[in-house]
């Protein structure tokens, strides 16, 4: 179901309030890039300092932008069960085509915890589902055992964004888990490496910036053209790394602030990139032709 390149969007902001009309924007780039869907809400939206409303209002305006050209995959996921019920529902009602479920963080529960969250959302809510494992963020991952098992025991759940950081996991995933069950790297910078024991794609960040750039070294390596994805790969992987220099989407914002789409604001805690980094981003971006603000 989910194959190719998923830009996690960023949310952008303007005097505080989400800023639609550059959120629109960049929706509209996405898609003339070439990329497979859209992710709003997730990590890079945001979305722990997005309030009930405004999470709900990012997600209608994806889909409303989207208008069905490329699947929406709404980030739903919560350390409540009974909250990432609730925003999955309303994320279908808004007529989101998938859910990205994160693994309820914090509270650091069982895995069997873990497989009787996700258990409950998949009963009470008929919408496929992304597992997302980000064992850095939540402080645990989703055992591989737990994933086979969701997979056997729930027909909705259908995919896993990886994002651990580990090729060896893919290898496990890959040899539990049915062939259509998909797997996604959650790391721009790993995505290559992941491809080639048996990922089908991306959530990407750097596809904000380079939505065309991502598309094609991810298309290069499913169609089998190894040579051309590492060249890809190589050539992009100074960004793939230094839009992660400073907690994530604040030089992506950066960034996409220095190409005109939106302003560089981050709610806190998250606060604007120190000059340092800033000009290591900037020499990496002018690297790559890109607009670096000069």
């Amino acid at each position: 179901m989910f194959r190719g390149t998923y830009t996690a969007l960023v949310t952008p902001f303007r005097s505080g309030a989400v800023d639609s009309p550059a959120f629109a924007a960049l929706i509209e780039a996405q898609i003339a890039g070439g990329i497979s869907g859209i992710v709003p809400v997730g990590t890079t939206g945001e979305s722990p300092t997005l309030d009930h409303a405004e999470h709900l209002q990012v997600i209608r305006l994806a889909v409303e932008t989207a208008r069905g050209r490329v699947p929406v995959l709404a980030g739903t996921g919560s350390n409540s069960t009974a909250e990432a019920v609730s925003l999955t529902r309303e994320a279908k009602k808004a007529g989101a085509d998938a859910a990205l479920m994160v693994a309820p963080y914090y509270n650091k529960p069982s895995q069997e915890g873990v497989f009787l969250h996700f258990q409950a959302v998949a009963t009470a809510v008929d919408i496929p589902i992304m597992l997302y494992s980000i064992p850095g963020r939540c402080g645990i991952e989703i055992g591989v055992d737990t994933v086979a098992r969701l997979a056997r025991a729930c027909p909705s759940i259908v995919a896993i964004k990886e994002a651990g950081g580990n090729v060896e996991r893919v290898s496990l995933l890959r040899q539990v888990l049915p062939d259509t069950f998909d797997i996604l790297s959650g790391d721009d910078s790993l995505t290559l490496p992941f491809l080639s024991v048996g990922a089908c794609g991306v959530v990407s960040v750097a596809s904000n910036l380079i939505p065309a750039g991502v598309s094609a070294m991810v298309a290069a390596a499913l169609e089998g053209r190894w040579d051309e994805a590492r060249a890809d790969h190589l050539r992009l992987h100074p960004l793939f790394k230094n839009l992660f220099i400073e907690p994530n989407p604040v030089p992506a914002k950066q960034a996409l602030h220095w190409a005109g789409v939106c302003d560089p604001d981050v709610r806190p805690p998250l606060c604007p990139m120190s000059a340092a980094n800033m000009e290591i981003l900037r020499s990496t971006l002018a690297a790559l032709d890109l607009p670096h603000g000069k």
